[in-house]
């Protein structure tokens, strides 16, 4: 199936957390000189202007980044602080949120020249989207399947490796097919950094993915949710986000729970953000 288009959810509360965590982990990658690959396994278009119909028709940023816009004065939190000043660069307008990026833009900024980035898309609409957009010389668009892509590219030339796996999970299998493609991944590469979104749903077949990881034998596996409402409270639809991150690193925990901290009181009374160790060291 290839219906999913994120632009209907751009900038939504899973995106924050999502794009929150990526920004954190390349921020502390960008304190060693080696060079690192990055891996984008479900690109998306790059740029969502807030204005188009697919945005408009669900407005779902409203529960997302634009409270945390509206705030971003008054928050205090230096991860979140610097996450909002490095989004209000990606605005035509400075201090007006017209434009939402995904984490091409974000994998962007963490770019150097010895660095390289691979954005890989297997909807012809987002990649012909994705085409257009401006990126720097060593971003490499890729049109094909992103899990079968990141299996052929490892292990890579670079001495670091961080890898962003975001499918749509429009089929039950998405989850195993995940876990499966992770796990070749770190055989090849042990020591990447790996980072998988996935959403909370009333069917619950997110535990496949946790699961499934936990008894693959990998090592360091962090993960946190971010719960807009309880389980119970929907009959349908996400309730949530869930973000692994393999191999994270150090004071990571800290930082987010920090920031979310600033995050929840903005996204509504029920919202609240939980973390743990799903397998140690």
């Amino acid at each position: 199936m290839l219906s999913y288009q994120h632009a209907y959810h751009a900038g939504n509360f899973a995106d924050v957390q999502k794009h929150l965590t990526l920004y954190a982990v390349a921020d502390y990658l960008l304190r060693k000189k080696s060079a690192v690959t990055y891996v984008d396994s479900h690109a998306g278009r790059g740029l969502y202007p807030l204005a188009t119909k697919e945005t408009q028709r669900l407005q779902e940023y409203r529960e997302g980044i634009a409270p945390l816009w509206q705030a971003r004065q008054q928050l205090s939190d230096p991860l979140l602080s610097r996450w909002l000043t490095a989004l209000n660069s990606a605005q035509p307008n400075a201090d007006a949120l017209s434009h939402y990026p995904g984490s091409p833009w974000w994998l962007a900024q963490a770019l150097r020249d010895h660095d390289q980035l691979r954005l890989f898309e297997l909807h012809p609409g987002e990649h012909e989207h994705l085409s257009g957009q401006t990126l720097p010389k060593q971003a490499r668009r890729v049109y094909g399947d992103g899990l079968q892509g990141l299996k052929q590219l490892v292990p890579v030339s670079s001495p670091r490796m961080c890898v962003l796996v975001d499918p749509s999970y429009e089929r039950k299998a998405e989850y195993q097919e995940v876990v499966d493609a992770v796990a070749y991944t770190l055989e090849k590469v042990r020591h990447a950094v790996v980072m998988i979104w996935y959403p909370l749903l009333p069917a619950g077949h997110h535990e496949t993915l946790l699961s499934g990881l936990e008894a693959s034998g990998i090592r360091k596996i962090w993960h946190s949710e971010l719960l807009l409402r309880a389980a119970g409270e929907s009959a349908h639809g996400m309730y949530g986000s869930g973000m692994v991150v393999i191999n994270p690193p150090w004071g990571l925990d800290e930082q987010l729970a920090a920031a979310m901290s600033q995050v929840t009181p903005l996204l509504g009374s029920d919202s609240h953000y939980r973390a743990k160790w799903l397998v140690g060291e």
